[in-house]
């Protein structure tokens, strides 16, 4: 989760997140590059002197039309494969359906009969020593690490947004319409999130904990809560 005064992202628990990590600091390379080459020649203009002489018009039309196509195409091309590849879900091993309520979170695993529950905040009065104040709820979404999870995304009065930023997840969910994600936590542990979108008065009063478990892990505990 983040720290305090923190500057960058958490750490990437999904391979989407690492590629969403490296685009972005892809495209911040070529901001500092346009951002360098602006104040060198606002510097040059600055400080020399000023001549008749000018450079051939056609040049310089030719550099200002060609290398902002250029700059845009280096950051269109991985853009649009990341886009892909977020949208892209292929025979998922679980799948989860994840319910908006003002305001907590219904959860279904569809895979499994009668497995579904209901995740509230835990209040700061009830809160265990060592947990986070705000993040913490009843019931965590327990999911296989290494396996692809597709989450189901709705809401049952208001518009929410189902996202936990260390797996590169973010979906609106909105009533009367399913909108779905996919993700792969890469290695055992427990990522916070929070609805993004402003809800209500209580909007960032629920947060989403996902703890990804080994395999076997999980199916003892999807046994114990179905029985």
């Amino acid at each position: 989760m983040a720290n305090h005064s923190q500057l960058g992202f958490q750490d990437a628990s999904s391979p989407i997140m690492e590629e969403l990590v490296q685009f972005h600091d892809h495209a911040m390379m070529v901001a500092l590059a346009i951002c360098s080459l602006v104040l060198y020649l606002l510097t040059l203009v600055l400080t020399e002197k000023l001549s008749s002489n000018t450079v051939d018009a056609q040049a310089i039309e030719l550099v200002w039309t060609i290398l902002p196509a250029a700059v845009l195409i280096t950051l269109a091309l991985p853009s649009l494969r990341i886009l892909y590849m977020m949208d892209e879900i292929n025979e998922p091993d679980l799948t989860l359906k994840a319910i908006g309520h003002q305001w907590y979170w219904t959860y279904e695993y569809t895979d499994f009969k009668d497995l579904t529950f209901d995740s509230y905040m835990v209040p700061t009065t009830d809160l265990p020593l060592g947990h986070f104040r705000l993040l913490e709820v009843d019931h965590r979404v327990i999911v296989p690490t290494h396996s692809t999870v597709r989450v189901i995304v709705t809401a049952d009065d208001v518009l929410h947004s189902w996202a936990v930023p260390s797996l590169g997840v973010k979906t609106d969910a909105i009533p009367g319409r399913l909108n779905q994600t996919s993700f792969l936590a890469s290695r055992p542990g427990v990522f916070y999130g929070q609805c993004s979108e402003i809800c209500g008065a209580n909007h960032s009063f629920m947060p989403i904990v996902v703890e990804s478990v080994p395999l076997a892990n999980f199916e003892n505990w999807s046994s114990l809560l179905s029985s």
